[in-house]
């Protein structure tokens, strides 16, 4: 399946299922958002990496519009739909200030473990621990997939997109799994240099 949808482009990745709360304040995208809004349509975000707008995005729908602002600016509820790649950016849409593009639906392949993602879900209360954190994911730990948990992982912005590209959910769950082992020693280690300075200078109770 292909279609047009009009895009908005950020230096971030969304997945679906995410909310993302958007203060939006360009003509063109304030256009865009009463667009998609007035016609109940949807709309993508493709990400923004190094100035380049990626083929891989997510499609949004808009949930509400909390305010607009007498300049025109909208603070803005969204919530991601499904993955979608970019097989052609048309530049110009006629009479309107955004762009679009013509997009494809990747079909995602729910074949994740269920003993695998409570091993990275382990793993991930391990990392927050060691940095003093704790999230909410707002759902059974039964219910969690990939895309549910992958901002609570430390993922670069290159890292996230790549778990966007993954069209099937064991794939992101051993990718989520290879990163956590990876940085899990880097953050202990680096909170026992933390324990480490802050007794320099202090009387030490020594035996030995």
């Amino acid at each position: 399946m292909t279609n047009f949808i009009p895009i908005f482009p950020l230096s971030i990745v969304v997945y679906p299922g995410e909310a993302l709360n958007l203060h939006v304040f360009e003509p063109r995208y304030t256009q865009l958002i009463n667009d998609c809004h007035t016609n109940q349509k949807p709309f993508g975000i493709p990400v923004v990496m190094n100035n380049q707008t990626r083929e891989m995005g997510t499609l949004m729908k808009i949930t509400n519009i909390d305010k607009v602002y007498d300049n025109g600016e909208m603070d803005v509820r969204t919530e991601g739909i499904q993955v979608f790649k970019i097989l052609e950016t048309i530049e110009t849409v006629p009479d309107k200030l955004y762009k679009g593009a013509i997009v494809t639906y990747p079909e995602n392949k729910d074949n994740g473990l269920s003993s695998l993602m409570e091993k990275v879900l382990a793993f991930i209360k391990t990392l927050h621990q060691l940095l003093h954190i704790r999230k909410d994911f707002k759902k059974e730990e039964a219910e969690l997939r990939s895309f549910d948990i992958a901002h609570h992982t430390g993922l670069s912005l290159e890292q996230e997109y790549q778990l966007l590209e993954y069209t099937d959910e064991l794939h992101r769950q051993e990718f989520l799994k290879r990163h956590l082992v990876s940085i899990i020693p880097v953050v202990a280690e680096t909170e026992a240099l933390k324990k480490k300075i802050k007794l320099n200078g202090h009387f030490k109770t020594l035996s030995s």
